[in-house]
């Protein structure tokens, strides 16, 4: 998890760098930023109609070029970034038609009167008539309004004639759904055109003088000065002070995207009669687009990516001012942007990469969804106020800044050049992979091939089914398990040893504790499990509380006890056999000198391996044993994947006792 946030901050990190650099090679070869400002006189008369066009402002009956430009001046300042924007969607709409077609009554409720947080351009055809708009104005006038968050649809009174009894459409027009209150999730009103003409540009003027009506609209200083210092429940406020007739569509769009979180106004300072209160309240320069909260005043336009548009400024203000839907999204990209780099971090066959990918892609989502129900739940909650209140300040504190700036500009840029962004994270998760593979370069499992991967993943998946408990046992490293676990014994009833043994996954086995055996005395001097009599008594000493030693005598009679382990058993403080204490020895484990499986001594520097239970074999030997699916002691059937309780230390007894 970790690892994934820090190749995933390290991804951002390499996106903020790259867009440094091409600031800088645009720079190197233009000599121009993106923030630069643009003379209007410069450009030509279809430059200027584009960027009226891409504010929502009208230029019907304007012939002139310098009328025009003025236009735009009085908008607000046009940069590179903008114009280039601008020009790039213009040539991207071409062509493009994104219109919705009503099949009736409740596709249009639905949609338009039950969403209460957009505007709707509806062409209604009547039944048996011909529609208001052609095809190709009606293309015309959805590629208009659609760069506006404008939704456009089509309802053909011949699909339900009965809604347009209703609705009293009995000739072909154009409706436009607008939210009729200022509270989010409103009630919506339809309003019907009944223009004589049909030019688009009539249309479209049409729509924004009814959008611009929502907008409070402030032509006298004394009202200024009221709106501004007067708290309502709106702490946030957008000014616009220019010298326009009505705002441009792009800012009434906006109104109407973000009620309830932000109050709109706009200052027409076209007759202005007090010029001291613009000066008084921090308005230096015309066109001024200003951001009021609680904090302070922020003047939209002068750092990174604040171009007068839409999605410049939709992007500034979800930031400023986001809903849970908006952190939602956000935290739904953050995490399966981190879930796709198992991609790159599993080593391994092709198909295991894709399964856990699969796998995390749906562990992720699945607690993602989980952990927002508790947090919408605690949202909810009435006594949050002053959390709520402190946290949008900080948000607003940090989003101000120029940093902030820079991340909203490449998230922009980013989010319209989408194949640069996915060649970047598939460059940067190969290189994840290079690295990984050399830092796992001693990993077997790595070369696996797919038919190899799928085959073990098909044995885990029916050990799964037949006995689940064992197939997620792997070989703990510590356990204070007693010898009556219940667990244990619950294995041992569902599946006694007269049953067919279920498979268990052999990954434990490279868990198994291995070393080379050392003998440091002669062959001679080894004692035999032969020599030990069938009688032979076991000494077991116990410390109790360091006061004195118990001694208890046991008869080997347990048939599962191996004479030759036995003759080897020593403990660190008492070895009575001869034999040298050798170091290399894990502590755990029974100290023996000849392998039972393949009923041969152990010679010095063989790789020797050993159990949970104690007991200690050749490693080549134990290995065969294990992987053919006998997964317990040879010795005494303890389960070679789970460890065995703390056991006593054992000593050979120098006589037997009568």
């Amino acid at each position: 998890m970790w690892l994934k946030i820090f190749f995933l901050l390290l991804y951002f990190f390499v996106l903020f760098v790259l867009a440094r650099f091409f600031e800088a090679i645009v720079w190197y070869e233009t000599g121009i930023f993106a923030t630069q400002l643009v003379d209007p006189v410069t450009l030509s008369f279809k430059k200027l109609k584009t960027i009226l066009e891409c504010r929502g402002l009208g230029y019907s009956g304007l012939a002139d070029k310098r009328d025009v430009s003025e236009l735009v001046e009085n908008s607000g300042e046009l940069m590179q970034g903008e114009l280039y924007s601008a020009l790039k969607n213009k040539k991207e709409q071409t062509g493009s038609d994104s219109s919705t077609s009503f099949s009736g009554e409740m596709h249009f409720y639905e949609l338009v009167e039950d969403t209460k947080d957009g505007i709707w351009l509806i062409q209604v055809v009547a039944q048996d008539r011909n529609p208001l708009l052609s095809s190709a104005n009606w293309g015309k006038m959805v590629q208009k309004v659609s760069q506006f968050g404008i939704r456009t649809g089509t309802f053909n009174c011949s699909d339900d004639s009965r809604y347009c009894h209703k609705r009293g459409w009995m000739r072909s027009t154009l409706i436009m759904s607008v939210p009729q209150t200022y509270a989010s999730k409103g009630k919506v009103v339809l309003k019907e055109y009944n223009g004589k003409r049909i030019e688009t540009e009539h249309i479209f003027k049409w729509m924004t003088a009814h959008v611009a009506s929502r907008i409070k609209t402030v032509r006298v200083s004394q009202q200024l000065m009221d709106d501004w210092y007067k708290g309502e429940k709106q702490s946030v406020k957008m000014f616009l002070f220019a010298k326009l007739l009505q705002p441009p569509a792009f800012f009434s769009a906006l109104s109407i995207k973000f009620t309830g979180r932000i109050e709109f106004i706009f200052v027409d300072v076209h007759n202005w009669d007090n010029a001291t209160c613009l000066d008084e309240i921090g308005v230096k320069q015309l066109p001024s687009y200003i951001l009021k909260t609680p904090e302070g005043i922020y003047r939209y336009g002068n750092s990174t990516g604040e171009y007068i548009s839409l999605h410049a400024m939709d992007m500034f203000l979800r930031s400023v001012q986001p809903e849970v839907n908006d952190l939602f999204v956000l935290s739904l990209v953050m995490v399966n942007l981190m879930a796709w780099m198992d991609l790159f971090i599993t080593q391994g066959a092709t198909i295991k990469r894709f399964v856990v990918l699969i796998s995390t892609l749906g562990t992720y989502n699945s607690l993602l969804i989980i952990s927002w129900l508790p947090i919408l739940g605690f949202l909810q909650l009435p006594y949050l106020d002053n959390f709520y209140k402190y946290s949008f300040k900080l948000l607003r504190y940090a989003d101000t800044t120029t940093i902030a700036s820079w991340v909203r500009a490449d998230w922009t840029f980013y989010s319209s050049h989408p194949a640069l962004f996915l060649s970047t994270y598939l460059a940067h998760g190969l290189l994840i992979d290079y690295f990984e593979k050399k830092r796992r370069c001693s990993n077997e499992d790595q070369n696996a091939n797919n038919l190899e991967w799928l085959s073990s993943l098909w044995d885990w998946y029916t050990s799964y089914l037949v006995h689940p408990i064992a197939s997620f046992q792997n070989f703990p490293n510590e356990s204070d398990w007693d010898d009556d676990d219940p667990n244990f014994l619950l294995e041992r009833l569902a599946f006694p040893d007269l049953w067919l043994r279920p498979l268990v996954p052999i990954d434990y086995i490279k868990n198994l504790p291995t070393w080379k055996f050392k003998c440091t005395q002669s062959k001679d001097n080894v004692l035999r499990g032969q020599d030990i009599p069938p009688n032979k008594m076991l000494h077991i000493l116990k410390d109790d509380s360091g006061s004195h030693q118990q001694e208890h005598h046991y008869r080997l009679e347990s048939p599962h006890i191996d004479m030759r382990c036995l003759a080897g058993m020593k403990s660190k403080e008492s070895c009575s056999c001869g034999e040298e204490q050798d170091n290399d020895w894990p502590c755990s484990m029974l100290h023996c000198t000849e392998c039972v499986v393949c009923l041969e001594t152990f010679e010095t520097e063989c790789l020797v391996m050993g159990l949970p239970c104690g007991h200690v074999f050749h490693q080549q030997c134990i290995v065969v044993w294990l992987t053919s699916g006998r997964h317990c002691c040879p010795v005494c059937r303890w389960p070679s994947y789970k460890k065995r309780p703390a056991r006593q230390h054992y000593v050979c007894s120098p006589h037997e006792p009568e």
